[in-house]
């Protein structure tokens, strides 16, 4: 059994017929295994349900961290999806920390839009997060 989608489309929203469709995906993940589960499963039902929704996607991408023009390490995001990038968080309700942490894999990948979604929540959190400011490397 299918969760009737719901539209996200939003035109104040950069990227957002992609995002709606990612939304839906983790809709459906979410419907089906409800709250209360580790990340990673949540991760791989994810993983299985993107393509029905014809997105294409990568998982735990590696994102260099710089430091005055200096690679200091590397971080991992959850999800590339097309040109978004994915946080996906299993817990009670997203924290300040959680959005902070997104906000600066954006920075740090020079992405623009990014999507924060809690999975184990008793509803489906979703927070859209936009990083517009130049990479400085």
């Amino acid at each position: 059994m299918r969760l009737e989608p719901q539209s996200r489309v939003d035109p104040r929203y950069p990227k957002s017929e992609l995002t709606s469709r990612i939304i839906q995906a983790a809709q459906q993940v979410h419907y089906h295994l409800g709250p209360g589960y580790r990340e990673l499963f949540y991760q791989r039902a994810l993983a299985l349900e993107l393509p029905t929704q014809d997105l294409t996607f990568s998982r735990e991408v590696k994102i260099p961290v710089y430091y005055r023009g200096k690679e200091i390490g590397q971080t991992r995001v959850d999800f590339v999806i097309e040109d978004v990038l994915v946080e996906v968080k299993a817990k009670a309700a997203i924290e300040d920390v959680d959005v902070i942490q997104t906000l600066s894999y954006l920075k740090a990948s020079g992405y623009e839009i990014g999507l924060l979604l809690n999975l184990g929540a008793r509803r489906l959190e979703i927070k859209r997060l936009i990083h517009s400011v130049p990479l400085n490397r």
